[in-house]
């Protein structure tokens, strides 16, 4: 018996409950978190306000600030067993299953074991997160053991730092304060629907992230920027680029950092990290990339009228402050995982636990055939 579902596929466009911590498409620019609008945040706002904010529901005064700050601060350094792991991970592993790795082991060694936790774990995992992937990417790749705590005071300046075994540059150090706040909450998408499924059985919080970054870890939700960098790199010039894109276009194939689920013409935060990518590209003297980059833009909204999403200009900003591009979806994680604990915490806080139905497309009802008269 075959049922037409009422959900539409993939449950797009219809609502799987409530929460206060996030709009998309409905005010301001168009994103919102907690009522404070994206652009507003992305340009006076730092990582760690946003990120206390969405686990507080409010903004930190400068005293709240401060201790947070310090508190991140003391928590970055790993436990020598998840080093350990970490160490024995090859280089060719996928990041996001680095990541996903690194979350559950710390899991493991610093179990939540009550909900009055939360917070403290989340803090923790925050702190963490660019440890995780830097302490694995240097050993595996550079054949170096780091430390994973720095004199950097943002999570985003301690990424780079680890990253690069030096200071960041105070340039991109603030572009990557925005794209941390860009990537840290957009209600319930795929991975953030499964940190709340988790959630909702009433289980702990690695498990809850470790499910989302498993979510994340697809290319159809994150690793656009991972796709949209191997797109651009391959061609000399924007011409080469329009060329090779109306062919694409032609041959009906995916073209990855464009559309979005929900925005409907353009993606707030893609003239956020647009902006910052014309300025990197400026800073280094390397015009090419940008040039390739805002010409496929172009070609792709004349001919499909689709629009860029977070994604695409994060390629090329990424680039030009020489981080790898396999390591462009585990900042996603360091980032998103503010918004994954919120969700967490606003589950647990009057939870129920999420069981859908499903409308069943299988054979009719029939008897079962004993095995000898199965022929």
């Amino acid at each position: 018996m075959v049922q037409k579902s009422l959900n539409g596929a993939g449950l797009r466009g219809q609502s799987a409950g409530q929460t206060a911590l996030c709009t998309v498409g409905q005010s301001g620019s168009g994103l919102t978190y907690c009522g404070y609008d994206i652009k507003q945040l992305a340009e006076q706002a730092t990582f760690e306000e946003v990120a206390y904010l969405l686990c507080h529901g409010e903004l930190p005064t400068q005293a709240q600030l401060a201790a947070y700050l310090d508190r991140l601060h003391q928590l970055r350094e790993l436990p020598d067993a998840l080093k350990q792991v970490l160490e024995a991970i090859p280089a060719d592993a996928h990041p996001m299953d680095v990541m996903r790795t690194g979350v559950s082991m710390l899991g493991n060694l610093e179990t939540e074991q009550s909900f009055s936790e939360q917070q403290q774990q989340t803090d923790r995992l925050l702190a963490t997160l660019p440890g995780i992937i830097c302490y694995w990417y240097r050993y595996s790749h550079d054949g170096v053991r780091i430390s994973t705590q720095s004199e950097a005071g943002s999570i985003a300046g301690h990424f780079l730092s680890l990253l690069h075994g030096k200071p960041a540059d105070p340039l991109h150090e603030q572009v990557m304060q925005c794209s941390l706040i860009l990537y840290a909450e957009h209600e319930f998408n795929a991975s953030t629907f499964t940190a709340r499924v988790i959630a909702s059985t009433l289980s702990d919080i690695h498990s809850a992230i470790t499910g989302a970054i498993g979510a994340l870890r697809g290319p159809l939700h994150g690793g656009a920027n991972e796709a949209a960098m191997a797109m651009i790199e391959q061609w000399q010039s924007p011409e080469q680029a329009e060329q090779e894109i109306l062919g694409m276009l032609e041959r009906k194939e995916k073209i990855m950092g464009f559309g979005h689920a929900i925005y409907r013409t353009s993606d707030p935060r893609n003239a956020l990290i647009k902006e910052w990518s014309r300025k990197l590209s400026a800073h280094t003297g390397d015009q090419h990339l940008f040039a390739v980059s805002e010409r496929v833009e172009q070609v792709m909204w004349r001919e499909k009228e689709l629009f860029c999403n977070a994604d695409f200009f994060h390629a090329s900003a990424y680039h030009f402050m020489g981080i790898p591009t396999k390591l462009f979806t585990p900042i996603f994680v360091c980032s998103r995982a503010s918004g994954w604990a919120a969700h967490l915490m606003e589950q647990r806080s009057n939870n129920r636990i999420i069981r859908p139905s499903a409308d069943y497309t299988g054979a009719e009802p029939r008897d079962y055939v004993p095995l000898a008269e199965r022929g």
